[in-house]
C-alpha cells in the first residue's frame, strides 16, 4: 500500500488517457512516494539494462484523444455531463485534478524520465527496500528485479518492463507482481489497441485468480474495461472491491460510471456514499450536483456546486457547472458571474468560453457571443461546436460572408468511417443554403417573395425534421452576389425619435411575453422581434376592420388568418436563422400524408424535463380520468378496485405497474389521447396530443407528449379557425365602429378562441408557442385592449391550451393573468411597422441596434 498523502492507484490507474500527477511530482512519485536517492545499484543489474539510452528517453507520446493528442474539432462540452474527471492518476474517464491527489509533506523527486540507468537502478533499490509496489514477496533479490520493471513503467519504456517481466515469469509462473505489472504495462501501452486490452485484461483476470480478496486487482480491471465500453463488466468488479474493502475512492468511481450509463439515480448514492466516507471531496461533490443536474433538480445541483467550491474555492469546473445550472434556471445574470469567476481562474478555459458563449447567443447579446466563441476557435481551432456558432452569430447579425465561412469549414469536418456525425455537422448545410437565400433576398420588399415556397420541398422536410442532407437532385442556392453588401450596424440614435419609440414600445411588449419558467433564458432580441411583430399584428387587423387590403406574396388583398400569423413568422424566423420556422402544412404531399410529430419528452429515465413539471399533476389527473372510462365501459365489475389503487398514484411513473395489472394488453406501456371540442360544431371533437408512457419499471420509463400533424387534422383544425376569423373579422368592423363594452369582449374571446386551436394544432415546425402568444397581443390591441400582465411562473401558454377542457377555459386562464386595460391613445401614432422596417435588412438592422439606455429613460 502507499504511503499516507499518495494515491495508491496513480501510476496504474491508467488506461488510454495518460495520467496526470499534482504539478511537481512524477506519476511514480504519486504512487509510491516521494522516492529517495540510493547508491548506485549493483553491477549485476547492469547487463539488463545496457540497451537502455544514457538517458532514459523522452516521454511516451500521449494516448490518442489524451492531454497531448489532437482531437478531431472535438467539442469541447455540450453541456453538463460530458465531462469526466481525471484525478491525480484516477480512472481515465475523469478529468478532474483533486486535491485529495495532493502530496501530504512529500518532497518533491525528479522525474523518471530524466534519469539514466544508475539512477534508474537505485530508484528500484530504494522501492525494493521499502516494498513500495504491489504485491512484493519476502525475497529481497525478487523484490528488486520486480522494482526495476515498475521502475521502467513509470518510464513510460512499456515494452522494456513486459519484457522485464516477462523473464521473471519464465523462472516462475505465479509471481504475482509480475503478472499484475505486465498487465499494467500492457494496459499503459494504450487500450486503442485491442491487443493491449485482451492481454492486460487476461492478466488481471489470472491476478484475481491467484489473489482473489485483493479490491485494488478488481478496480484496475474495471479502468481497462471502463474505456472499452465494458460498463457493466466494470460496475461488477468496482463492487466487488467495494465488498473487499470499501473506501471513499471506489464509490466515486463506480457513481462515476453509473454516471456515464444516466443512472444519475443510483450515481447519486455512490457519491452520496463516497462523501459520507470522505466529506472533503470537491469531484465527488460536483459529480453529486451533476446527477441533480440531468435529472432537473437544478436548485439541489446549485446547492452541491457551491459545496464543491467551498471545498475548493479555484475549482474551474465548479464554476462553470454552476453557470450552466443557472443558465438553465434562466438566471442571467448569476450565469454570467458564474462563468466570469471561472474565465478569472482560467482565461483560456475553452469549455468556459464555449458554455458562455451559446448563453449569450440565446440571450441575445450576439456581437458578445461573437467575442468568446472567436476566442474559443483561437485556443482550439477544430472546435467543431465554436464554429458553428460563430457562423450562426454572423449570419444572425446579417455578416453572410463570414458567416458562411465558418459554416464551411464545419462542412468540411466530415466525420472519420464509423464516426457519429456531431449536431452542428448536420444543421451546417441547412444554415449554408437558408443563409444564401437570406443573403439573396436581404434588399427584396418583404411582401414579394414567400420563404415556405421559394426553399425546395425535400429541403424544408429534411429541416425540419433534422435528417442528414441527403436530398437527390438537390440545386444549391446561388453563392453569395457581391453587389449584395452585408448588414451594417446601425445606430439607435441614427433612428427617427418616433422610430426610436416604437423600438421602445416593442422592447416592452415582448418582455410580457417571456416564461418564468427553468429552461428559458430570457432572450432581448426575441423580445423585441416579437414586440414589433405583435404591434405589426396589431396596425394590419386594424386596417382590416376598416376594409383595407394588404399585400403579401406579391399580391394585395383581404387579410386571412395566415397572413396574421405571418407577420409573427417572419419576425421569429429572423431573430434566430439557426431554427426552422416552417408552415407544416406547406410541406410535400408525400410528407403531408406520412404526419409531423411534435415530441416532447416529459421524462425519459431519470431526466425530468423541468419546463413542464408545473403540468405533470394535470395531465395525471387527465389520464386517471381516461383509466376510469376505460375501465368502467370494458372491466365494470373492476372499476372499484381500479379506483382504489388510482387513488394511490401521485406520480406518473407509478401508473405503469398498476396498468400492468389490471390490463395485461398494456405489457410494456400505454397510451392515452386528448380531444379539442369544436364550437363550429357542436359535439364534434378534434384529436388533440396524445400521452405516452413506456418502460419496464419506475426509472426507466419514457413519459412524453406527442402531436401528430396529418393533412387531415390539418383540414378539420382549419375549418375552425376560418369559422372563428370571419367571426372575428366581422366583430371587430363592429367594434370600431362603436364603444360598447360587450363587443371588445366578444372580440377579446374571439381572439383567444381562435388561437386556442392554433395552439392544438401546432402547425409550425418551430416557435407556435410565442408566435401565437404574439399574435394575442397584437389582436388584442387592435380592440383597444393592452396587456399588461405576465405571464405567471411556472405556465407555458401553449400547454395551457393544449391541457385545457375547451376554449372557454383557455380564455378564462389566459384573461386572468393578462391585466387587460385599455390601450395607449399613444399608440395610434406609432409608425406603420411594416414601412419602416420593409425589408430583411431592414429588420436585422433594428434587432442589432443597441437601445437599452434610450428605453430605460423612456420607463
Amino acid at each position: 500500500m502507499a504511503p499516507a498523502g499518495c494515491c495508491c492507484c496513480c501510476c496504474f490507474w491508467g488506461g488510454s488517457v495518460a495520467p496526470r500527477a499534482p504539478p511537481g511530482v512524477s506519476c511514480c512519485c504519486c504512487c509510491w512516494g516521494p522516492v529517495r536517492r540510493a547508491a548506485a545499484g549493483s553491477p549485476g543489474h547492469r547487463a539488463l539494462l545496457a540497451a537502455l539510452p544514457a538517458e532514459a528517453g523522452a516521454a511516451a507520446p500521449a494516448a490518442a484523444g489524451g492531454p497531448g493528442g489532437r482531437r478531431r474539432l472535438q467539442p469541447a462540452v455540450r453541456g453538463l455531463g460530458d465531462q469526466y474527471s481525471a484525478e491525480c492518476g484516477e480512472s481515465s474517464f475523469l478529468n478532474f485534478h483533486d486535491s485529495d491527489c495532493e502530496p501530504k509533506g512529500s518532497p518533491p523527486c525528479d522525474s523518471l524520465l530524466s534519469l539514466n540507468t544508475e539512477k534508474i537502478l537505485s530508484q528500484a533499490k530504494s522501492i525494493a527496500e521499502q516494498k513500495r509496489f504491489p504485491f512484493a514477496t519476502d525475497n529481497d533479490s525478487t523484490n528488486e528485479e520486480l522494482a526495476i520493471a515498475y521502475v521502467l513503467i513509470g518510464s513510460g519504456l512499456y515494452d522494456e518492463a513486459i519484457r522485464h517481466f516477462s523473464t521473471m515469469l519464465q523462472e516462475e509462473p505465479d509471481l504475482v507482481s509480475a503478472i499484475y505489472g505486465r498487465g499494467i504495462a500492457y494496459g499503459k501501452k494504450g487500450l486503442h489497441d485491442i491487443k493491449n486490452a485482451e492481454l492486460a485484461l487476461f492478466e488481471l483476470s489470472r491476478v484475481i485468480t491467484l489473489e482473489p480478496d485483493r479490491p485494488e486487482v478488481f478496480e484496475q480491471r474495471a479502468e481497462i474495461l471502463s474505456p472499452l465500453g465494458r460498463i457493466n463488466e466494470a460496475v461488477n468488479d468496482l463492487t466487488k472491491a467495494i465488498q473487499l474493502q470499501p473506501s471513499a475512492r471506489l464509490y466515486r468511481h463506480r457513481g462515476t460510471l453509473y454516471f456515464i450509463s444516466e443512472d444519475y439515480a443510483t450515481a447519486h448514492e455512490d457519491f452520496q456514499q463516497s462523501l459520507e466516507l470522505n466529506k472533503n471531496q470537491p469531484i465527488a461533490m460536483l459529480y453529486k450536483g451533476l446527477t441533480f443536474f440531468h435529472r432537473g433538480l437544478l436548485k439541489e445541483a446549485i446547492e452541491s456546486f457551491k459545496e464543491a467550491l467551498k471545498q475548493k474555492v479555484d475549482f474551474i469546473d465548479a464554476y462553470k457547472s454552476l453557470g450552466q445550472a443557472y443558465r438553465e434556471l434562466g438566471n442571467f445574470e448569476a450565469a454570467t458571474e458564474s462563468f466570469q469567476k471561472a474565465l478569472l481562474l482560467n482565461q483560456n478555459h475553452v469549455q468556459t468560453l464555449q458554455l458562455r458563449g451559446m448563453m449569450l447567443y440565446h440571450h441575445g447579446s450576439l456581437q458578445e457571443a461573437l467575442k468568446n466563441f472567436k476566442r474559443c476557435l483561437q485556443l482550439e481551432p477544430y472546435n467543431e461546436v465554436c464554429q458553428y456558432m460563430k457562423g450562426l452569430s454572423h449570419v444572425a447579425m446579417g455578416q453572410f460572408y463570414e458567416g458562411i465561412k465558418a459554416q464551411t469549414k464545419v462542412m468540411l469536418n466530415d466525420p472519420l468511417p464509423g464516426q457519429k456525425a456531431s449536431p452542428e455537422y448536420l444543421k451546417v448545410k441547412y444554415l449554408r443554403e437558408y443563409s444564401r437565400y437570406l443573403h439573396a433576398h436581404l434588399d427584396t420588399p418583404l411582401t414579394e417573395y414567400n420563404i415556405d415556397v421559394d426553399l425546395p420541398g425535400s429541403f424544408k422536410d429534411h429541416w425540419a425534421k433534422n435528417l442528414p442532407f441527403l436530398i437527390e437532385d438537390y440545386e444549391e442556392q446561388p453563392g453569395l452576389q457581391p453587389h449584395i453588401k452585408d448588414v451594417l450596424h446601425q445606430n439607435f440614435e441614427s433612428y427617427k425619435p418616433e422610430v426610436q419609440e416604437l423600438i421602445c414600445v416593442a422592447d416592452r411588449l415582448g418582455s410580457l411575453m417571456q416564461y418564468e419558467t427553468p429552461g428559458f433564458l430570457p432572450n432581448k432580441r426575441i423580445h423585441r422581434a416579437m414586440g414589433l411583430a405583435a404591434l405589426e399584428v396589431m396596425q394590419a387587423v386594424q386596417r382590416t376592420w376598416t376594409n383595407s387590403k394588404v399585400r403579401m406574396n406579391g399580391k394585395t388583398r383581404l387579410m386571412q388568418w395566415r397572413d396574421m400569423f405571418d407577420i409573427a413568422v417572419k419576425w421569429r424566423r429572423i431573430a434566430d436563422p439557426d431554427q426552422p420556422v416552417l408552415w407544416l402544412d406547406q410541406m410535400p404531399a408525400r410528407s403531408l400524408s406520412r404526419g409531423f410529430n411534435n415530441h416532447i419528452n416529459l421524462i425519459r429515465g431519470q431526466v425530468i424535463n423541468m419546463r413542464y413539471l408545473e403540468y405533470f399533476e394535470k395531465i395525471l389527473h387527465f389520464i386517471k380520468d381516461r383509466i376510469l372510462v376505460y375501465h368502467g365501459a370494458n372491466n365494470p365489475k373492476g372499476l372499484l378496485e381500479v379506483r382504489e389503487a388510482l387513488e394511490k398514484v401521485h406520480k406518473v411513473e407509478d401508473l405503469l405497474p398498476i396498468m400492468k395489472q389490471f390490463n395485461t394488453k398494456t405489457k410494456d406501456g400505454f397510451t392515452v389521447n386528448t380531444k379539442v371540442p369544436s364550437l363550429k360544431d357542436q359535439g364534434k371533437e378534434y384529436d388533440g396530443f396524445t400521452i405516452t408512457i413506456t418502460g419496464d419499471k419506475v426509472g426507466n420509463i419514457l413519459f412524453s407528449v406527442e402531436t401528430q400533424t396529418t393533412e387531415e387534422r390539418t383540414q378539420l383544425y382549419h375549418a375552425e379557425i376560418d369559422a372563428l376569423y370571419k367571426d372575428l373579422t366581422a366583430k371587430g368592423k363592429v367594434l370600431i365602429l362603436s364603444s360598447e363594452f360587450g363587443e371588445a369582449d366578444a372580440v377579446c374571446n374571439l381572439i383567444l378562441s381562435l388561437v386556442y386551436y392554433f395552439y392544438n394544432l401546432m402547425p409550425l415546425s418551430r416557435g407556435s408557442s410565442v408566435i401565437a402568444y404574439s399574435v394575442i397581443v397584437g389582436a388584442l390591441m387592435a380592440s383597444g385592449k393592452e396587456v399588461a400582465g405576465k405571464i405567471p411562473k411556472g405556465k407555458l401558454v401553449d400547454f395551457e391550451a393544449m391541457t385545457a377542457p375547451g376554449s372557454e377555459a383557455f380564455s378564462k386562464v389566459a384573461k386572468s393573468w393578462m391585466n387587460l386595460k385599455s390601450i395607449s391613445p399613444s399608440y395610434k401614432t406609432l409608425p406603420s411597422v411594416s414601412e419602416t422596417f420593409p425589408t430583411l435588412r431592414s429588420m436585422i438592422e433594428v434587432l442589432n441596434t443597441d437601445s437599452s439606455p434610450r428605453c430605460l429613460k423612456k420607463l
